[in-house]
Formats: C-alpha cells, structure tokens, sequence
C-alpha cells in the first residue's frame, strides 16, 4: 500500500535549499525508523516521517538520508539511537524519555473515527451514544497497556463494548496500524478512538468514507491527556544537532505542514507547541 503522493507544490518547496555554510557537510543524515509503520515510515521511504528527513537532510547540506531499520518497539531507542546507529529519529513524543528532543513539529490528538453513513459525532466521552456502540481503542505497548483515551472510558464504566486494538498490529502484514480503521470500514467495530496521525491517513485510503473528529487536549473527567506533541530526538549529549534541527523547523515550517497536511495528520494547538 502506498502513501498518499504529495502534491506537486510540496514537491517542489521540498527541493528549496537553505543551508547554512556551518551547517553543510557532505555527509548523509542517519536516520533510526521503522521499515513497517505507515503513515510514519516504511522501508520504501513512502510515510511522512521518510519525506520530513529528506526535507532536513536538503536543508542541512547533507549528502541524502542513510537508514538504520528497526521495528519501533520497547527497547527500540536503546538499541539505535542510543548506540550510534544513527544520529536522530524523525518523530518521538516531545517528553520522551533517553533522548534529547527539538521543539515540536506538531501537534495531533486522539480521534474519533467512524464511517460517514452512520452519522456518529458524540459530543464527548460522556456521550450516551459511547454506551450503545462497539468501539475500538488502541492497546499501547507489549503488555497491552491502555491508551489515554481508553483508561478515561473505563473510567466512565463503558467497558464491554470496547474492543482493543494493540497499537503495532500484527507486524506480518503491511502497514500492521491500520487496523483499528479498517475495522471501522468494514463495519466490524462501530467506532474507533486512534491517535490522529494513524487514524487521519487511513481515513483518507479507506473503502468507504470516513469521518476523524479530533477529541480535545485533555479529559475533563480525569485530567488525562489526548493531545502531544512530536519532536525530532537526538542523543542527549547532541544538543549542536538538536539546535540546527530546531532552526530547520523554523525555517521549514511551511513545508512541514504542507507534509502533514497532505497526509491528513490532524493538527491541534499550534499556538501552544512549546519545549516540555
């Protein structure tokens, strides 16, 4: 499956320069991703994640993109950036832990997700519509922890119409995130709560039509967060690299959000992208 193209235009600013002479070097830019992970990343460098490399990369002066592959897994840190094997991951939350990381290039939420003929829009998690419907939530992590989103249903008592979705997938197959969605256009599941990235691109390429309404920055109920924003990491000693990259978001941010745009990544909060 491929990524939805970019336009033309976003094409052509792609290939803009900008580099600074201190910045220029004719080395690549090593880059730590996932192989399988649209809209992210793939192998075939076809996800957001792929492009916004390319876009620095050009920017910095540097001599293309060289890829370090590795499912992006607990441990996945420790075993790339963290030993050298590249030098920054494209798109980490902005608070994560081992890692230095940039200001946020965006910001996106949790999501609701639903087919368009079924004219679902609850108003918010204490919609009594969320008690009547099979809805799926994304499991994070290899113990099956819950998503914000989910622990605030259950919060709510709305538990056994909910249907769990581990965020990898199955990793066999392509593009393994994109089930939770197509669970939702094939009518298995009446709704999905997604983070919106995964849940905007998969909308956009699915069967049938589908609607992504973004939830709010945070629960009123239990003060859980839905909203984060994604940064650029580097290693923590690496604060020169950290500092240039800020400047490409700067300097880059027409095309950055060009790039998410055209991969239907929702956006929340621009105002509030500040360093954690």
């Amino acid at each position: 499956m491929s990524a939805l193209p970019v336009s033309v235009t976003i094409v052509a600013l792609l290939f803009v320069g900008s580099t600074s002479a201190n910045e220029a070097t004719n080395n690549p830019l090593r880059v730590c991703a996932d192989p399988n992970n649209l809209p992210y990343s793939n192998d075939r460098r076809e996800g957001f994640e792929n492009r916004l490399a390319e876009l620095v990369a050009r920017d910095l002066g540097r001599d293309g993109v060289h890829y370090t592959w590795w499912a992006q897994r607990r441990g996945f840190l420790r075993n790339t950036l963290n030993v050298a094997a590249c030098d920054v991951v494209m798109g980490m939350p902005s608070d994560a832990d081992g890692a230095l990381t940039t200001h946020p290039y965006y910001r996106s939420s949790y999501a609701f997700v639903s087919r368009t003929d079924r004219h679902l829009a609850p108003a918010s998690l204490d919609d009594p519509l969320l008690r009547r419907i099979r809805i799926g939530v994304q499991l994070i992590g290899d113990d099956g922890a819950n998503s914000p989103p989910a622990h605030a249903l259950s919060r709510r008592g709305i538990i056994r119409n909910v249907v769990g979705f581990p965020v990898y997938g199955d990793y066999a197959h392509e593009s393994p995130g994109s089930t939770i969605v197509s669970a939702v256009a094939s009518g298995d599941i009446d709704m999905a709560i997604a983070w919106g990235p995964l849940a905007g691109y998969f909308a956009s390429i699915a069967a049938v039509p589908l609607v992504v309404q973004p939830m709010p920055n945070r629960d009123a109920q239990t003060s859980l967060p839905f909203s984060f924003g994604i940064s650029m990491a580097v290693r923590r000693d690496d604060s020169a690299l950290r500092n240039r990259l800020d400047r490409v978001i700067v300097r880059r941010r027409v095309q950055i959000d060009g790039l998410l745009a055209s991969f239907h990544v929702p956006r929340v909060d621009a105002a509030s992208e500040d360093r954690p």
